[in-house]
């Protein structure tokens, strides 16, 4: 191996954006067979480069080469070609096709549909370690398999160099160890990995080697057998890591919101995607829903805000003077109206418009409220105000609020979206995944936000896959399985390997 070229070898590599420099002179150099972790904050141009990488975006200056030949990657093809396979965060599955046919659809000429491609195909199930049948359809897998697909495809493709985007974000503990044993049986077959993270302790238990980028540009590499994560964290944004963890108490007796009995079916079926689901949040607390992906903390949320209707069950939101007021036939706007603030699980698709810029994001949800309406009108101006006050507070990195939503990196697109979400004064926060794909210095501006809040009264209903975050936030934790709370866990005792064991029913098998 120490003969070889290296895998990969970025020299040089600019990309620039109308205001803004992604990438400047950044230099990486991928030994083969190596896991090679890439560090840094959201905006810091790890997207950008690894796009550069698989042909998405042409670099501007600087050169690349791939197994110590230098290479032109003009789109994705050429990358794959080249032996580059991408899992993007996002999975790119077709929910409605099977196993078999998501790895197959595009690469039909590689080895036809029939036996080659049979024999191929279950050679990969071993080596990724897939436990659902090829048959299947994806939509009935869980996020851990579906991975394991993602894996599939590249590697169907040819890939012998393999990047990894955020691959653990939504995973719990023990899906992450079995990707890990995926990732290392994988190397020791000379397949190469670059594995793009923001959880640092992960970083330094996977990688050979790690990368710093910060600012569009590379500020170091080390060996994190021999960097502590604090160390890491302040080559990546110059400060310690952060914790989520909150001491005080701050809960009190007063109801916000009660929810008892909801349930709701699935259109045209009598299946139950939740079913009696029945908590209260209390002002001054944050009650936090643990479950794995797909089990009904997606719809939850949903049907607290009207943007789906509930089968039966109720829903009441509480007045400081102890008045209770019934949302369940409330539209979502009417809810939002009577004291709710959403932080969506999916920012681009439900929080944003993002070809839109910053001060017309800012009055979404709020159109008919101050300061961004002034009666049955639009305050423009009032909007660019607040934007501006958002940016400043909430540490927004943006030329300015005349800006597409769609310039601004993950984290600050969150880091907007929490701001404008707890600019209206709410009574009651739904936080759905609110530090999902950031880097942690707006992870622990985020962190701070929810905390101040809470201590000033706020209810703060917390849905995440970051178990370190679930049990540093929240003052009560319920475990949601197949639509259901099943559980309850203290979060000052519980540890993240036994709420991921009540998170796959594991407890409940023993």
């Amino acid at each position: 191996m120490t003969n070889s070229p290296p895998a990969v070898e970025l020299r040089g590599i600019t990309k620039r954006f109308p205001g803004v420099v992604a990438n400047s002179d950044v230099n990486l150099t991928v030994a083969s067979g190596e896991v090679h972790a890439i560090c840094g904050e959201n905006g810091a141009g790890k997207s950008t480069l690894m796009k550069i990488l698989y042909g998405m975006q042409p670099p501007d200056e600087g050169t690349i080469a791939i197994n110590g030949e230098q290479i032109r990657l003009r789109n994705p093809q050429d990358a794959i070609r080249a032996g580059i396979g991408m899992v993007h965060q996002h999975f790119m599955l077709a929910d409605n096709l099977t196993v078999r046919e998501n790895v197959l659809l595009g690469a039909e000429n590689l080895h036809g549909i029939g036996r080659a491609a049979r024999a191929k195909l279950a050679e990969l199930e071993k080596q990724v370690g897939l436990s659902a049948p090829l048959d299947a359809l994806v939509e009935t897998l869980g996020v851990a398999d579906r991975q394991r697909v993602e894996i599939m495809k590249v590697l169907y493709r040819g890939a012998r160099i393999v990047i990894l985007d955020e691959p653990t974000a939504v995973l719990v503990p023990q899906e992450v160890d079995a990707l890990f044993e995926t990732v290392r049986g994988m190397q020791a077959q000379g397949f190469t990995f670059i594995f793009i993270s923001h959880k640092l302790d992960e970083v330094r238990a996977i990688a050979d080697t790690v990368t710093v980028i910060r600012r569009g540009t590379t500020v170091g590499t080390a060996d994190p057998k021999k960097i502590s994560s604090r160390e890491l964290a302040e080559m990546m944004v110059g400060s310690e890591l952060p914790s989520p963890e909150t001491r005080e108490s701050t809960v009190t007796d007063r109801d916000v919101l009660r929810v008892s009995g909801l349930r709701l079916t699935v259109e045209g079926s009598e299946r139950a995607v939740l079913d009696d689901i029945t908590f209260t949040v209390h002002a001054g607390e944050v009650l936090g829903i643990a479950g794995v992906e797909g089990n009904g903390q997606t719809e939850l949320v949903e049907t607290i805000m009207g943007m789906r209707k509930a089968s039966g069950g109720s829903i009441e939101l509480v007045d400081a003077d102890g008045t209770a007021r019934d949302l369940t036939g409330l539209g979502t706007l009417a809810r939002r109206e009577a004291g709710i603030g959403y932080v969506p699980e999916d920012r681009t698709r439900h929080g944003l418009l993002l070809t839109q810029p910053l001060w017309a994001n800012r009055i979404l949800g709020y159109q008919t409220r101050r300061p961004v309406s002034k009666g049955q009108l639009l305050d423009i101006p009032g909007a660019r105000k607040d934007t501006e006050r958002i940016v400043a507070e909430y540490d927004v990195r943006t030329p300015g609020i005349e800006v597409p939503a769609a310039a601004l990196s993950g984290g600050n697109q969150q880091k907007l979206v929490v701001g404008r979400e707890l600019s209206g004064n709410p009574v009651l926060l739904i936080a759905s995944h609110p530090t999902r794909g950031v880097d942690v210095g707006a992870q622990a501006l985020i962190w701070e936000q929810i905390r101040q809040a809470r201590h000033d009264g706020l209810a703060v209903l917390l849905i995440s896959a970051d178990l370190d975050e679930l049990i540093g936030l929240s003052d009560t934790i319920r475990v949601m399985l197949r639509g259901r709370l099943v559980s309850e866990a203290d979060p000052a005792t519980v540890t993240p390997q036994e709420l991921g064991s009540a998170m796959t029913g594991a407890e409940e098998a023993a």
